[in-house]
């Protein structure tokens, strides 16, 4: 098969999967008034290969002629990272501004289990592994990734006395020779009520009291025991808003609760090797937070897009500070883009499989969501107060009152109050309060990264410091250069 056309993904949803939202039950997440909406969105990864510009991006054709999504093809060089990002940033312009999730962030997790599979050695791991990117290269089934644990109390283990219960991570409650059957929760898993499957993995490290909880494996949506509880989403545009020829994007998140889940054992990636419950982790978030890298930057182009825009509008694009702000809008953007590409162009190879370096990856994810908060408030402050007291498009298509907001909205002279407005009514969906939090806790914590910053560059470090010590005479023997 190869590939699903964007009808054919549709359909494979229409599974019989247990999902509620807003307190209901979704009999078809394709046809929900909400859920259609990110459905129509994850779609955009199945509509590129259709689209003729888009193809050779999208697609990589195996050696045997079949053609695959580049999501789940092997990359072999910085060529290949290269083009997996700058697959992810086409496809989220096409988004306006929001990735489709459809693949990017399940295929990180498939090679992440690939890398570990092979840093294990176990030869059924491997298998397994190599078994499961086949399926998905044959099927081009949509995954998500399920690795945040709800957690309970943060400070005690998975497996201590002082949780509540045992369930807050997810854990194996029995085995037998045809699989095993596991219990527990994830949190804010993007995307998993319309992804065909379920990857989870592993959220922190675990010790050998926690082996039961060390566990990786996937699961088609509609298994039994699977039920995702979906946050709600601003599926529509408002009737105050002006209308716009674009389709909403959006994505929801899901509470997936796993109720005594049955998996084989074919799709068990990890069952009680304790100590390689982090490098999985790891492995994951090396290649999740170049991910995040790649998504972000066309947000970061609406950014700086729309305070020049306004700046002009309003007059001030040639007032010294406010050229100021739009510099170092330009510097954030470039700074990120250009993190994100040095990382393809520097690889490191884990597991025999080339990912993005780590270090330069993190550090284009911290900088990017470090910094996001300021670079709104710059924004805001070339937008204006109008920005959160402007009235309604309501108001303004009123014959009664429409003409006074014609008048006295406009901007400088070639700029019409409808031309304000709409900018206007833009950036206030870019600056809610869901991207603000999103900036920071996606893809792990701001510490997360400085502490993978931190761990990966000491050899440098030392290396470093070993130049300076010969250099003030203090050590003899001369480093290597």
């Amino acid at each position: 098969m190869g590939l699903m056309t964007a009808n054919e993904y549709k359909k494979s949803l229409q599974d019989g999967r247990i999902v509620y939202y807003e307190g209901e039950k979704v009999k078809d997440v394709t046809t929900h008034p909400a859920l259609k909406v990110c459905v129509d969105t994850a779609a955009i990864d199945y509509e590129m290969p259709e689209m003729p510009e888009y193809r050779d991006l999208a697609v990589v054709t195996l050696p045997s002629g079949e053609p695959v999504s580049r999501y789940y093809y092997t990359p072999k060089n910085s060529e290949d990272l290269l083009k997996r990002h700058e697959l992810m940033v086409v496809a989220t312009r096409l988004g306006s501004g929001v990735i489709p999730f459809s693949h990017d962030i399940g295929a990180d997790a498939m090679n992440a289990v690939n890398i570990t599979a092979n840093m294990m050695g176990n030869k059924d791991y491997v298998q397994r592994a190599e078994n499961y990117r086949a399926m998905l290269q044959k099927h081009d089934y949509s995954v998500a990734c399920a690795m945040s644990d709800v957690k309970g109390d943060r400070m005690a283990r998975p497996s201590s006395p002082k949780q509540n219960h045992p369930d807050y991570y997810v854990h194996v409650v029995k085995k037998d020779d045809k699989g095993i059957v596991v219990r527990g929760a994830k949190a804010h898993i993007t995307a998993a009520a319309y992804c065909n499957e379920i990857l989870v993995v592993p959220c922190r490290a675990m010790t050998e009291e926690d082996a039961d909880y060390a566990v990786a494996f996937s699961v088609p949506a509609n298994t039994k025991g699977v039920v995702q509880i979906c946050h709600p989403i601003a599926g529509h545009r408002s009737k105050l808003d002006f209308p716009v020829d674009l389709p909403v994007r959006h994505h929801t998140d899901s509470l997936i609760i796993f109720d005594d889940v049955f998996v084989p054992w074919e799709r068990v990636f990890l069952c009680g090797e304790w100590k390689f419950a982090l490098p999985l982790v790891y492995n994951f978030a090396y290649l999740h937070r170049h991910t995040a890298a790649s998504y972000r930057i066309p947000s970061t182009e609406a950014m700086l897009g729309a305070a020049a825009a306004m700046a002009e509008y309003n007059g001030i694009k040639e007032v010294p500070h406010v050229r100021e702000e739009i510099t170092d809008l330009v510097i954030y953007i470039n700074t990120l883009k250009s993190l994100a590409r040095a990382s393809c162009i520097d690889f490191v190879t884990h597991g025999g499989i080339p990912i993005p370096n780590p270090v330069l990856t993190n550090m284009a994810k911290y900088h990017f969501a470090t910094n996001f908060h300021t670079c709104m408030k710059l924004v805001q402050d070339i937008a204006g107060g109008l920005l959160v007291t402007a009235p309604t498009y309501k108001d303004y298509e009123n014959p009664e009152i429409g003409d006074y907001m014609k008048k006295y909205l406009g901007g400088k002279e070639g700029v019409t109050a409808e031309m304000r407005l709409r900018m206007l009514q833009l950036m206030r969906r870019m600056m809610t309060v869901e991207n603000e939090v999103v900036a920071v806790h996606a893809e792990g914590s701001l510490q997360a990264q400085r502490m993978t910053i931190y761990y990966e560059s000491i050899k440098e470090v030392q290396e470093y410091k070993k130049m300076v010590e010969y250099g003030a005479g203090i050590s003899k023997q001369q480093p290597k250069i």
